[in-house]
């Protein structure tokens, strides 16, 4: 296989590397034995090792950058979804050429079979306000309290635009600190009777970095925007703006804005700036004349490269817009749109705190604990923000307090695909159900899960992703835990009809709040042997039962006096495929067992009964009696999995989509199964509490 050599750990440390450049990646060869080249970050000083061993062995050096749509906020805590690998040069480089200038001053056509991508996408950026970095909220009121004081209408507003001290893309584009000074001179003399907004960088406003202008104050025709506020927002609103070589003035040229270049960024030269860099070597080079179209296609579609956040392969630029979109709706949903309001778990053990808090919120510093509702007091919540609970059963005190203080109540739980490995082993999940009218399992009122089952209206898209999700999860074997190992199963039925009946933990809440008659494990094996006593009755303790973790352990001799067998050594999906029906108080095996077509009985009342897909026997069902539409397998596919869980990616670092962790779920069990770690996950009382023990452990001293 060929190789890329790099010798930056900043480089090394870029997520999916391999996957965006296309090659393997080999650290600090000390030969360039099938290595094809070397990569490097831009032309920062750390870049010399790369570019000198390229040189030693007859190399090219591929200087790498993030793209132009990268992540939702800024630094470490936010991957990188697209990556620009230009093997001749930095595309903010003017001193030299780089392919993205090569491909715009050639004659390629280079919307040539891409002009309704590039349509499409450019409305989704310009409707989402979609930027490189998409953590800030939209301007809004905030610009206009600039200025709302001085009960005049505005002539013109023109944006100023600074950078981050230090930026190789001020240096390599012909500037330096007084071509700021000048650009914030002419737009002052060039537009005499409007008002100047100083825009600082994100990562100065994040404190990572300082700015050329910081040091500009407010005056009665000037003002600055230090807090972050989202690029294409703030464009909206201004007449023109004035950039020195910053990417937010070829976004101003998206948003139909004149743009007057003071540096000579990549997009200046090609006739759709105003550029008054005048002796530039760039312009010999840059002679074509190029539409913004043009300019966008270049750069967003064939120039950077874009990581598949379900795949984590190569992906597209719809792909990472999809993410992004996703990152912005969750980030409105749980702070705002003006992403202030803070989200206050209370109730929650440390350690599931510390597994909970990326979870509920991109913004981490609006993620807040206390250990119960006395503690809200010292946060001082403001009405509108928003209270989590696990489970079902706030404490009275809670609920008057969210109601004193007009605070919204969610209800907290596992996703119905949660991880490779248990929750009470403290495996931390990949998706949670956040509720606001109740939760699945309580069938004494309704909850989210039941009003989408009940009313939405599925699209034919929902229709065709349920059908794929179900295809993957059959095919995968996937379950809510993944844990045991998968074998084909053989039972000695003689030709009986076979049922499954999947064990529960008896103090589960689902039991208390979804069953009437039928309470107990052996409560239920005996309703099955009553209701199919010619047939071969399979029992399956729950696994939470059988790692001791949870009370429902039924007695062998007990268990064997109506099941002809008791199965604690293989997967529910191995037990699925080898019975002929399921039947269950509330568990989510049966749920599993819809999903690869088998019959389901039901005895309690679980979110997946009383919609016309499941033989119910619960009595004095209340929750059937809400529940009058009749719906298809796919339909409640697509409530169930597709529209009522959040999804997260740990690689990524944000929200993400069912598909996304069915592929993560298969990917860990694979890596685990070929290591052994999932015996050891599963197998060993004392080994699986020692790590637990070091979940604690790290919990308390803040190290996740």
């Amino acid at each position: 296989m060929k190789r890329v050599a790099i010798f930056s750990r900043g480089v090394r440390g870029i997520f999916a590397l391999d996957s965006l450049i296309g090659h393997q990646i080999i650290w600090r060869p000390s030969q360039s034995t099938n290595v094809v080249a070397t990569a490097c970050w831009g032309r920062r000083t750390t870049s010399t090792a790369s570019i000198e061993f390229a040189q030693s062995m007859g190399l090219r050096c591929w200087f790498l950058e993030d793209g132009f749509l990268r992540s939702f906020g800024t630094g470490n805590l936010f991957p990188g979804l697209s990556l620009v690998v230009d093997e001749q040069g930095a595309y903010y480089d003017s001193t030299r050429p780089s392919a993205l200038e090569g491909m715009l001053a050639n004659s390629q056509d280079v919307l040539a079979g891409h002009e309704i991508l590039v349509d499409q996408a450019l409305q989704v950026l310009l409707e989402k306000g979609l930027s490189k970095y998409n953590h800030a909220a939209d301007v809004g009121d905030c610009l206009l309290g600039c200025f709302g004081s001085r009960n005049r209408t505005l002539a013109q507003r023109i944006l100023v635009v600074d950078q981050t001290l230090g930026d190789m893309s001020v240096s390599l584009g012909e500037a330096t600190a007084q071509t700021f000074t000048d650009m914030l001179a002419a737009a002052k003399a060039e537009n005499p009777d409007a008002t100047i907004f100083v825009k600082t960088h994100p990562e100065v406003f994040s404190g990572r970095k300082g700015g050329y202008l910081t040091q500009v104050q407010p005056a009665d025709r000037t003002v600055l925007l230090r807090d972050a506020v989202n690029p294409m927002s703030l464009l909206s609103h201004m007449d023109k703006v004035y950039v020195v070589t910053s990417t937010m003035g070829f976004e101003a040229l998206l948003a139909g804005k004149a743009v007057v270049c003071f540096g000579v960024p990549w997009y200046a030269g090609w006739g759709v700036t105003d550029d008054r860099c005048k002796d530039s070597p760039a312009w010999a080079r840059r002679t074509r004349q190029r539409s913004v179209r043009e300019l966008f296609a270049a750069a967003y579609i064939h120039y950077t490269r874009y990581l598949n956040p379900v795949t984590h392969q190569r992906g597209s630029i719809t792909d990472v817009i999809d993410w992004l979109v996703r990152q912005k709706n969750m980030a409105n949903r749980m702070h705002g749109k003006q992403r202030q309001g803070r989200v206050l778990g209370v109730g929650f053990r440390r350690w599931k705190a510390a597994n909970l808090k990326p979870m509920l919120g991109l913004h981490r510093e609006l993620v807040q604990f206390v250990p119960n509702p006395s503690g809200l007091e010292k946060l001082s919540p403001l009405p509108g923000e928003t209270l989590v609970c696990w489970g079902t059963s706030p404490s009275p005190e809670l609920c008057a307090f969210a109601q004193d203080k007009q605070l919204k109540l969610l209800y907290l739980e596992d996703g119905f695909v949660r991880s490779v490995g248990l929750g009470s082993d403290l495996i931390r999940p990949h998706s949670l159900v956040l509720d606001e009218r109740g939760i699945y399992f309580d069938a004494t009122r309704p909850s989210d899960l039941e009003h989408i089952l009940a009313t939405r209206e599925f699209t034919t898209e929902d229709m065709q992703r349920a059908q794929q999700v179900r295809a993957f999860i059959f095919e995968h074997g996937i379950t809510k835990y993944n844990l045991e190992p998968r074998q084909t199963v053989q039972w000695p039925s003689n030709g009986r009809l076979v049922v499954l009946v999947p064990g529960q933990v008896e103090d589960d809440a689902s039991i208390k709040l979804g069953c009437t008659s039928v309470r107990t494990n052996l409560d239920l094996l005996r309703a099955v042997r009553q209701a199919r006593p010619d047939a071969f009755i399979v029992y399956k303790p729950h696994p939470d039962v059988l790692s001791l973790n949870r009370k429902g352990r039924v007695a062998l001799a007990a268990a064997h006096e109506y099941a002809d067998h008791v199965e604690a050594g293989v997967s529910v999906v191995s037990c699925i495929a080898a019975c002929d029906e399921v039947h269950t108080m509330t568990s989510l095996t049966g749920f599993d067992a819809l999903l690869r077509g088998k019959k389901v009985v039901t005895y309690g009342q679980p979110f997946y009964a009383g919609w016309g897909l499941t033989e119910d026997h619960a009595e004095n069902a209340t929750a059937f009696e809400r529940r009058q539409r009749r719906l298809t397998l796919d339909e409640l596919v697509a409530g169930a999995l597709l529209h009522y869980p959040i999804y997260w990616d740990w690689d990524l670092k944000g929200y993400t989509t069912c598909e996304a962790v069915l592929h993560r779920i298969v990917e860990q069990r694979t890596a685990l199964e070929a290591n052994g770690g999932l015996h050891k996950l599963r197998v060993g009382f004392v080994r699986r509490q020692l790590r637990k023990a070091k979940v604690l452990f790290d919990s308390w001293t803040g190290r996740v």
